[in-house]
């Protein structure tokens, strides 16, 4: 769900993108058409895969851990390949980087939505990753290289409004397609590619004269590093911290991250200027969106698992569950603008973690049952309001910090610590649901009327979830009160999970107090 929300520096991407390529106006319809429907891929697909996966868990068997795996293994390679792919477009023309981009998720998307096995599944997903690295960045690089300054406001402007229209439709259309069959969820990109591909033709080709080399070196370290640490943290709930691949994986993340850190220094083109972390306002910036998009991230992981599995809600209902947020999102943006114009982002960026904070609590206090209005709905439309809050005044501390001259590479940094925000907690967190989950149902199962036999069949089932089903040699009596053991076991892992959620908001808030709007004067505008 998180993918589908508009990431902090998306319009300052394109507002502070390179000079406009010589077009003719009449090309610009075609561009924002085909960078629309591109960036509505992106979109729309990360709402639809949290929805699905209820439905992907059933058909396959699938437990936790796989679960994770089928956002993590997209989520790693677009977060750690986000930067090399404007990279790639700068160098050998946006258009064709792009181009191939969609190309590669469409048939990415393909291979999801005919997968036979999970693992498959994962496989699929991961290579739609690198498809994402390579239109991300691309939709916006190529709206920036078209239009002129006096037409570019309007196009963000446009580009802006459609986004927030096909984010809304998403959870209910996702919602709606999983009701079907998941595998539709994945099919629902062919379409929308194909009318972009054929758009492309139109659309002006560009390149950057003075484009940064290309840090393949760096790319492989952070995807190792990534990769690693996110196999560890997974595969632990699963095999157990003991088990030498989750040891293997967890020291290769760490080297690999340490020596990404120490290419980056020393490198003449990196993909991640260690000198912008300089001002203490881009590094503050950061540090909040690390914890407050993992916190969010992490929430809207574990949802839509809560609300189709536990609560009974259909993918539609969950899918519309979620519409509270991205409307607040959407009416939103231009107010809290107004708070940056008013206050300067310091305060702003005070508040909203703290408003988040708080929706993150809400979300932790419903059981089981009651109506969706006096149960998730405020949660929900607290922890919009504090993104909302959030989202604008942090766009503006990372370009002020950056300077002008630093302004395309900081918003790129930025969205991709936003992207490993998500992939990294995720991954932790969902050591924290199994291990409450785990305890509460063996608890709960204790002191069940069952024999030896039955309790360690429910227990080996743990590590599906809430997916769990009760032996089926039990009576009815006894498999409803096992039910409804696995269900309560599910929730308190889900308050778990939304409380430690509040707690990094909180944290993001102080990492607000601490940096934004201290004295930038040695920072990375001196680059």
């Amino acid at each position: 769900m998180s993918h589908a929300v508009r990431l902090p520096c998306d319009e300052a991407a394109i507002r502070s993108g390179p000079p406009a390529a010589v077009s003719e106006p009449s090309a610009g319809p075609w561009v924002l058409a085909a960078t629309i429907l591109g960036s509505s891929l992106a979109f729309i697909d990360g709402t639809v895969v949290s929805v699905a996966l209820p439905a992907i868990a059933a058909e396959f068997g699938a437990v936790g851990a796989d679960l994770q795996w089928v956002v993590e293994a997209y989520a790693l390679f677009l977060s750690a390949l986000l930067l090399v792919g404007g990279s790639l477009g700068d160098r050998f023309g946006r258009r064709r980087v792009y181009a191939i981009g969609i190309a590669l998720f469409t048939l990415a998307s393909i291979a999801c939505g005919i997968a036979p096995s999970v693992q498959w599944l994962v496989v699929a997903r991961a290579v739609q990753g690198v498809g994402g690295a390579l239109l991300v960045p691309g939709s916006l690089a190529l709206i920036s290289a078209s239009f002129d300054p006096i037409r570019r406001g309007r196009a963000i402007g446009t580009w802006s409004g459609f986004s927030g229209i096909t984010t809304a439709i998403g959870p209910v259309l996702g919602g709606w397609l999983v009701s079907h069959s998941w595998r539709w969820a994945f099919f629902l990109n062919v379409p929308l590619a194909a009318i972009v591909l054929l758009l492309l033709p139109r659309v002006p080709e560009s390149r950057n004269p003075k484009a940064r080399g290309l840090d393949l070196l760096g790319a492989s370290l952070a995807t190792a590093g990534l990769g690693g640490l996110v196999f560890g943290l997974i595969e632990s709930s699963r095999r157990g911290w003991a088990d030498p691949a989750v040891v293997a994986g967890l020291a290769v993340g760490g080297a690999a991250l340490a020596a990404f850190v120490a290419v980056e220094a020393r490198s003449t083109s990196p993909m991640l200027p260690l000198a912008l972390f300089r001002s203490p306002t881009f590094t503050g910036a950061n540090a909040l969106t690390l914890f407050l998009y993992g916190a969010l991230a992490c929430v809207f992981f574990f949802l839509p698992l809560d609300l189709i599995q536990v609560q009974g809600y259909s993918p539609l209902e969950a899918g519309a569950a979620m519409l509270p947020f991205i409307a607040v999102l959407f009416l939103l943006s231009r107010w809290s603008g107004g708070l940056v114009a008013r206050f300067g982002p310091r305060l702003p960026l005070l508040v909203g973690p703290v408003v988040t904070a708080v929706g993150f609590l809400l979300l932790a206090l419903p059981g089981i049952g009651g109506s969706y209005w006096g149960t998730f709905f405020p949660g929900v439309l607290v922890v919009g309001l504090g993104m909302a809050a959030s989202i604008a005044p942090l766009t503006t501390a990372v370009m002020n910090a950056a300077g002008e001259e630093s302004a395309g590479i900081a918003s790129g940094v930025n969205n991709a610590v936003s992207r490993a925000a998500g992939l990294l907690a995720i991954a932790l967190f969902g050591i924290v649901l199994a291990g409450t989950f785990g305890q509460d149902l063996e608890r709960r199962v204790q002191v069940l009327p069952l024999s030896p036999s039955a309790r360690e069949e429910i227990l080996a089932e743990r590590a599906r979830l809430a997916a769990a089903e009760p032996p089926h040699a039990l009576q009815a009596v006894q498999a409803s009160s096992v039910r409804q053991a696995i269900d309560l076991a599910f929730v308190a892992g889900f308050r778990a999970i939304a409380r430690a959620s509040a707690a990094l908001a909180l944290i993001a808030a102080a990492c607000a107090w601490i940096w934004i709007g201290r004295d930038d004067s040695s920072g990375a505008r001196r680059m």
